[in-house]
């Protein structure tokens, strides 16, 4: 897997995160964080990570999965999955 810019990147996780918790995605910003918004429960959570597995074609640590709280959190988790290829 090669690579992806940051560009690409954001705009592929703004989507997944946008249709999994079904909402604007010129509201998914890097201060969106976990039940700060009452779409993000702890089952839109697992939504959300399938969601972001399959966008990106990557298996999240349970780690990980509790580890992202944040719209910002969630992008360093998945570059570094995704700079590793998977």
């Amino acid at each position: 897997m090669t690579f992806m810019p940051p560009p690409a990147l954001d705009d592929r996780l703004k989507a997944a995160f946008a249709d999994a918790l079904q909402i604007p995605a010129d509201t998914v910003q890097d201060d969106l964080a976990y039940r700060s918004i009452p779409q993000w429960t702890s089952v839109a959570h697992m939504a959300l990570i399938a969601a972001i597995e399959e966008q990106f074609d990557i298996m999240i640590d349970t780690d990980d999965v509790i580890d992202m709280s944040s719209f910002a959190k969630a992008r360093q988790i998945v570059t570094r999955y995704v700079a590793v290829g998977g």
